[in-house]
C-alpha cells in the first residue's frame, strides 16, 4: 500500500479571532476526512474521482487495521455503491459471498427468493477494511496519512477549516480544507470537537459473536436471522468456509455471557428453532461482545463540516445496516459536494442538499430502529407483517426490500398492509395454524436452554 505524505513547510495558523498555533507542516486540501474505514474511505475516493484534493488521515499507523467488531453484512442496498466504488471485482477476488437473508418467525420462515431480490455481501473485515483502504490509496487525488489523530479543529469564521493533526511522536500538521468530514465512528473525535449535538437512546439488548469452521447452515451462502421475540441470533455464512454466529439478547440474559462468552454463544444458537450446526462446528477466533450499544443520532453537518457513517448515524446493530449506511452517506456526501469543491463553490447550499438527501434516506429507519432497540417485543402492526410475510412470497420479498432498506417505511406501509390483511385473513378462514405447513413453527423460547443441550454445547 503506497502511502502519500504532505511536505509544505510550516506556517502560521489564524483561528477565528485569534493566531491558533505554530505547526511543524502545514497542507491545503480540498476536503479533509478523519477515519480510514468504509465510510471515510468511500468519500475519499469519490471525490478523487471527481477532481478534488483529498487528505485522508486514521489515528491507527497498521495499514491492515480493522473493526473488530462487527457483522460484516452489507446490505444490498449498498451494493450499487460498491460497484460504483469499483469495489465488487475486489471484494468477490478477496472471497466475499453473494448473499441473501431468511429470517425465522414463529409463524413460518420469511424467505424472498434469491432470483426475484439483489444480493447482498459477506466478507469480514479483516479483508474487507484494508481492501477499502487499498482502493483509497491508490486514487489519484487522495493522500492517506496513517498514524495521525485530529487533536483539534481549524475555524474561520464561524466555520470548520479542516483539522490539526497529531503523530505519534507528537509532531503536528495543519491540514487545512474547505470542507471537514467526520467518518471515525460512534465516538467520533471530530463530532465532539465541533459540538455538534447527539441525541443518545438507550438500548434493551447486548450482542456476542464469533466465528466457527464448520458444517455451512441451511440457507448458506444466504445468512439467517431468528427473530425470537424478543431474543435475536443470526448466523452469516461468509469468506474461507467460517460462518459468524451472532446472539444479541436482552440485557436480563447478560450475566451468563459474562460468565463465560464462548460458551453462552454456543448454547444460544443452539437452542434456536431449526438451529444450525454450531455443536458440530469449531470457534477459530475470539467471542467478542459489546454491551453498551446505545443509540447516537447526529446531525451530519454543520458550517464547512460534514459526518458519515456511524460518526452521523450509530444505529442498533441488530438489523445490520451499519456497513450499508457507511457507503450509502459516503456516496450521499460525495455526490452532494464534489461539484462545489472542485469549482470553488459555496459550500452551504451543498451540504444542504446531503442534509436533506441523509434525512430522506435514514430519519424514517432511524426512528424505528430507535424504538425496536429498547428490548420490546413486537407489537400488533409487526407481528401482523411478519406472519403474513412468512405465507405469501410476494411478501417476503417486499419485506426484503425494506429489510435491506431499499425502501423505506411509508412504502413499506403502504404497499404491504392491505395485501397483508388480506392474507391473513385467508389463512384464518383456511384453519389457521394448520395451514401454515412445515414452514410454521412454534414461538421461540426466551428463557435458558434446556439442560441437556447446555451440557452438550459446554
Amino acid at each position: 500500500m503506497v502511502i502519500r505524505r504532505s511536505t509544505t513547510q510550516g506556517v502560521e495558523m489564524q483561528g477565528s479571532n485569534h493566531q491558533e498555533a505554530i505547526f511543524s507542516a502545514a497542507a491545503d486540501y480540498d476536503a479533509v476526512i478523519v477515519g480510514a474505514s468504509l465510510a471515510g474511505c468511500s468519500a475519499a475516493i469519490l471525490l478523487g474521482h471527481a477532481g478534488a484534493r483529498v487528505a485522508l488521515l486514521d489515528k491507527q499507523a497498521d495499514p491492515r487495521a480493522f473493526k473488530r467488531i462487527c457483522s460484516h453484512f452489507i446490505q444490498s442496498s449498498a451494493v450499487p455503491t460498491i460497484e460504483r466504488l469499483g469495489l465488487l471485482d475486489r471484494i468477490e477476488a478477496a472471497g466475499g459471498v453473494r448473499s441473501h437473508v431468511r429470517a425465522w418467525t414463529q409463524w413460518g420462515w420469511v424467505v424472498a427468493p434469491p432470483g426475484r431480490v439483489p444480493f447482498a455481501l459477506n466478507l469480514r473485515r479483516e479483508k474487507l477494511d484494508p481492501l477499502v483502504r487499498e482502493a483509497a490509496a491508490e486514487t489519484p487525488g487522495v493522500e492517506l496519512l496513517l498514524g495521525q489523530s485530529a487533536e483539534r479543529l481549524l475555524r474561520e469564521n464561524g466555520a470548520v477549516r479542516g483539522v490539526v493533526a497529531r503523530d505519534r511522536t507528537g509532531r503536528e500538521t495543519a491540514l487545512r480544507a474547505r470542507l471537514t468530514i467526520g467518518a471515525d465512528g460512534r465516538d467520533s473525535r471530530v463530532a465532539e470537537l465541533a459540538e455538534v449535538p447527539t441525541k443518545v437512546t438507550p438500548h434493551g439488548r447486548f450482542a456476542y459473536g464469533g466465528y466457527f469452521e464448520g458444517p455451512a447452515p441451511a440457507g448458506a451462502p444466504g445468512g439467517s436471522l431468528w427473530m425470537m421475540d424478543p431474543q435475536w441470533a443470526a448466523a452469516f455464512p461468509t469468506d474461507d468456509g467460517q460462518t459468524f454466529y451472532a446472539a444479541m439478547p436482552t440485557t436480563d440474559r447478560l450475566p451468563e455471557f459474562k460468565r463465560d462468552p464462548a460458551a453462552a454463544l454456543v448454547a444460544f444458537l443452539a437452542n434456536v428453532p431449526e438451529a444450525p450446526p454450531i455443536l458440530e462446528s469449531r470457534l477459530v477466533g475470539p467471542v467478542l461482545g459489546k454491551i453498551d450499544m446505545a443509540n447516537r443520532l447526529r446531525r451530519p453537518v454543520a458550517p464547512g463540516l460534514a459526518l458519515v457513517g456511524d460518526a452521523a448515524l450509530a444505529i442498533d446493530p441488530l438489523w445490520g445496516v451499519g456497513c450499508g449506511f457507511a457507503f450509502q452517506t459516503a456516496e450521499w456526501l460525495a455526490d452532494a459536494v464534489a461539484p462545489a469543491l472542485v469549482r470553488g463553490e459555496d459550500l452551504n447550499p451543498a451540504l444542504e442538499r446531503y442534509r436533506r438527501r441523509y434525512r430522506r434516506g435514514l430519519r424514517g429507519h432511524a426512528l424505528m430502529m430507535v424504538d425496536f432497540a429498547t428490548g420490546r417485543r413486537l407489537n400488533p402492526g409487526e407481528r401482523m407483517l411478519f406472519a403474513a410475510s412468512a405465507r405469501d412470497e410476494e411478501l417476503a420479498v417486499r419485506f426484503d426490500a425494506f429489510g435491506s432498506r431499499r425502501i423505506g417505511p411509508a412504502r413499506m406501509f403502504a404497499t404491504t398492509v392491505p395485501r397483508a390483511l388480506l392474507v391473513n385473513a385467508r389463512h384464518a378462514l383456511r384453519g389457521g395454524a394448520a395451514a401454515d405447513g412445515p414452514g410454521a413453527a412454534a414461538p421461540a423460547p426466551a428463557t435458558d436452554a434446556p439442560p441437556e443441550r447446555e451440557r452438550v454445547a459446554a
